[in-house]
């Protein structure tokens, strides 16, 4: 298949190109010029790349000539930040998006692929684990422009034919996260732990997450493009939860020394728990989480190590 990977310079990008690419299928990147340099100069040539601005509707519409299969991966905005300024949440995200969807209409695109956010859509758990029937009550714009964009998804399926899949995924970490980033505990975490430097965490560090790692959100991916059946929706995670504290007690295990933890006041959008129901995942796409959290900690401390963050 043609895929053409809209925001693909960044994290769930590139581990998701990579995969895609392993199993022959072609890959198009569209990303900003700054980020495309970077990862050229990085060595990774065996993508065919489209600079341009996901906000500029001719940009995004020329990048999807000749393409089947659309991801997409842009969001401008996160969840800690997002309810400073729910306007520009709406005005880059869902509006872009809406003439994204226009585009990939137009181009005849056979599906549109969305990573939502199973971290924020459904807010304060009544269940656990939670299924995709669990009520959607977010408690940051981020998760209601996720939601919106969900619910445009659908309506240009009815309208129009244009099939989509969601994956409402849990807490993505690894290889390519940016260990100086807003977002994604773990890699932050491990850079700040092996540079002695103490690391943040609201509350007491009792939430609770679900941590998946980006290899198994590739494959979510792919066989979500895969599959041909009724169900559009479905969350991806490991399945299980761990706490900030045990997150933090495995990379001191893994490093050999303590961290260093400060304590911070908990954030009003913080959720106690979240851990998502994957047995829909499992039973109609055949998927299952391969790496368990040890594994995929030592796989982005070597990554990390291997690109200049030492021990």
């Amino acid at each position: 298949m043609n895929c053409l990977l809209l925001g693909g310079g960044g994290f769930l990008g590139l581990n998701l190109g990579n995969a895609l690419s392993a199993q022959g299928h072609q890959v198009k990147i569209f990303d900003r010029l700054a980020t495309i340099l970077r990862l050229q100069r990085r060595g990774f040539d065996h993508f065919e790349w489209a600079e341009g601005d996901f906000a500029n509707e001719r940009d995004v519409s020329e990048a999807m000539q000749n393409c089947e299969i659309v991801f997409h991966l842009v969001s401008t905005t996160l969840p800690k930040s997002s309810n400073q300024n729910p306007a520009y949440d709406i005005e880059s995200n869902v509006i872009s998006t809406i003439h994204m969807l226009e585009a990939a209409r137009q181009k005849k695109i056979k599906m549109v692929l969305f990573p939502s956010s199973g971290g924020t859509v459904y807010g304060v758990s009544t269940e656990i684990p939670i299924k995709e029937s669990h009520p959607t009550e977010p408690t940051c714009s981020y998760g209601i422009g996720k939601l919106v964009i969900e619910k445009y998804l659908r309506l240009y399926f009815e309208l129009y034919g244009l099939e989509y899949r969601i994956l409402r995924i849990a807490n993505p970490y690894g290889e390519e996260q940016r260990a100086t980033g807003s977002q994604g505990a773990v890699a932050v975490f491990l850079s700040r732990a092996l540079n002695g430097h103490a690391i943040e965490i609201w509350g007491d560090g009792s939430v609770v997450r679900d941590f998946l790692h980006v290899a198994d959100v590739s494959e979510a991916f792919i066989k979500a493009m895969n599959y041909q059946g009724e169900n559009r929706l479905f969350n991806i995670g490991a399945g299980m939860g761990h706490s900030i504290n045990e997150l933090l007690t495995e990379i001191e295990t893994l490093i050999g020394r303590p961290v260093i933890r400060n304590y911070l006041p908990t954030r009003g959008f913080d959720v106690p728990i979240n851990v998502l129901d994957i047995s829909r995942a499992k039973d109609i796409l055949g998927f299952q989480p391969k790496i368990s959290l040890r594994e995929g900690l030592t796989r982005t401390l070597n990554w990390l190590q291997a690109n200049g963050i030492q021990h």
